[in-house]
């Protein structure tokens, strides 16, 4: 590491560093005895380059460290998901093996529904971040922020959605069909996009209702102050 890209390292805050740090490790981990090798430079380049290029997008783009665990977070359950191609996460087995009981048989799914979950991850983790950069990167209020991370959410979604689709008429039949992860649900974008909405929207509401925390606390803060200038002045 050169003396500059040291600098800029160890000028994020520790917490910052240790969530790289592991997420790399989980990158790694996530390599060993691979079942899906062919796909697994789609599954993990992008989530590698980024975690390389951490350092330096957070010290142009600064993020608190609350921030940097929602994407942190949801980049974990994604690298859990992309070692089995989502649709094969074998979290019935899990199930089975801790209690006696596989969660598809319990819940009547017909399929992996692994994917569907990161992408409720990714609107519910992620608009915190996105409203975080608008306001401090956009100069935006903290109500717009909000809705842009909102419809950002939405955005990206259809993105993806359409990369997806594209990939299906680039690549070959059963790569495509392993990293698409349809299974046979011919809904399958509009449900992970809606799933990816449904995220956001309760994440909006969690952080509409600490913005009014916040708010109430300050007001009720503002006129304990107050009353106690009052009870000194003579």
């Amino acid at each position: 590491m050169t003396s500059g890209a040291a600098a800029i390292w160890n000028s994020l805050p520790i917490a910052q560093r240790r969530m790289i740090l592991l997420l790399v490790s989980a990158v790694a981990a996530a390599q060993i005895n691979q079942p899906f090798p062919e796909l697994a430079p789609l599954q993990h380049g992008p989530t590698m380059a980024l975690a390389l290029a951490a350092p330096w997008l957070l010290r142009r783009w600064p993020m608190t460290d609350g921030a940097v665990a929602c994407i942190f977070l949801f980049l974990l359950l994604h690298t859990l998901g992309g070692r089995y191609i989502y649709s094969h996460v074998p979290y019935d087995d899990w199930a089975l093996g801790l209690t006696g009981h596989d969660l598809s048989s319990t819940f009547g799914w017909q399929r992996n529904g692994y994917d569907r979950l990161v992408h409720f991850a990714f609107g519910l983790m992620l608009t915190h971040p996105l409203a975080q950069i608008a306001r401090r990167q956009g100069g935006m209020a903290v109500g717009w922020s909000l809705a842009f991370s909102f419809v950002t959410i939405g955005f990206i979604s259809a993105l993806y959605e359409s990369f997806e689709w594209l990939l299906t008429l680039v690549a070959e039949g059963e790569t495509a069909d392993w990293y698409n992860g349809q299974q046979g649900d011919v809904w399958d974008p509009q449900k992970d996009m809606a799933a990816a909405q449904a995220g956001a929207f309760i994440a909006l509401m969690i952080l509409s209702l600490r913005r009014h925390r916040q708010c109430d606390i300050k007001a009720i803060s503002s006129i304990a102050t107050q009353q106690e200038n009052d009870d000194d002045r003579p």
